[in-house]
């Protein structure tokens, strides 16, 4: 095998609380689902030792040796001491909207190394040092994610699907700068939301009260459009909406495919990155993709 691809997929918070704050890091208690969007890394075997990557046009400019799967692929060359590759990132998922992309890409890289180089220990350690919630997406699904987002407990909802309409403002939050935001206006705890939420998922039951975000006031003031965003989804009668992470990104569920289809028409006036997509389980993230290879023309 010299050449192995892997999607990384993004993230939702369904529900976010700070919990405490350490030095560190700030102690949060989260429900997350995977959806259908998702970053692709391609890692093919090199002879020497060098990284190499690559990426679509539209991805963002970063010097490459700050790139997230850039760090990963050099960790786990230096933990199990294989040689180079050369990575192709497709980058889909937004960044600054507090869906995950930098941890997908994590993931993604780390999969992709461990199935290329045959690899058979865990690599959940070296996620968890690259980013808080990098070990949660090597599995994906629904979680709830406890510590700084380390911690992970699988859920399991059955065939529950969450359908959804995401909107992206151009302008992304800091999500160091939301939490110092946060920290000068804690808010109470909000008693056992976790537990709500995973019970009435478990119960194939949406309600709106559930889906909340301890941070979202916090990155409104930091990018007052999250407010905005959040009331244009709200006008079009979701069944809940919510801001993911510490935004940009606004989501709305709605009951169909088709009424996010309705609501994204509605928005498409509006500045913003539009996605309908819907929440994958374990096992649909599982399924093997379908390889071409991104260094020959077809």
């Amino acid at each position: 095998m010299n050449t192995v691809k892997e999607k990384g997929y993004a993230k939702v918070n369904l529900f976010l609380d700070v919990l405490s704050k350490t030095e560190e890091f700030h102690e949060i208690d989260t429900v997350v689902a995977s959806v259908n969007l998702f970053d692709t890394v391609t890692v093919s075997k090199r002879k020497d030792d060098k990284i190499i990557l690559r990426t679509n046009d539209s991805y963002y400019s970063l010097p490459k040796e700050n790139n997230n799967a850039v760090k990963a692929a050099k960790l786990f060359q230096t933990t199990f001491n294989t040689k180079g590759v050369d990575i192709f990132l497709n980058k889909k998922i937004p960044v600054g909207g507090g869906l995950g992309g930098s941890s997908a890409d994590i993931s993604a890289t780390l999969k992709a190394m461990k199935k290329l180089f045959d690899i058979k220990e865990d690599v959940k350690p070296l996620a968890d040092l690259l980013g808080s919630d990098s070990g949660y997406m090597l599995s994906g699904g629904f979680a709830r994610l406890k510590g700084r987002g380390e911690k992970v407990e699988l859920l399991d909802f059955g065939n529950l699907k969450l359908h959804l309409l995401i909107a992206v403002p151009n302008e992304g939050v800091s999500a160091k700068d939301a939490y110092l935001t946060y920290d000068l206006s804690p808010l109470k705890k909000i008693e056992n939301g976790a537990e709500k939420i995973v019970e009435n998922l478990s119960l194939k039951r949406v309600l709106k009260d559930d889906f909340y975000n301890a941070l979202y006031q916090s990155s409104c003031k930091i990018n007052p459009q999250i407010m905005d965003v959040y009331g244009l989804i709200a006008s079009l009668s979701p069944n809940a909406v919510v801001m993911s992470g510490s935004g940009s990104a606004v989501f709305g569920v709605f009951e169909t495919k088709e009424l996010c289809e309705w609501a994204k028409d509605k928005l498409k006036h509006e500045k913003l990155k539009l996605y309908v997509t819907e929440t994958v389980t374990r096992e649909e993230m599982s399924k093997p993709s379908v390889f071409k290879n991104p260094f020959v023309l077809y």
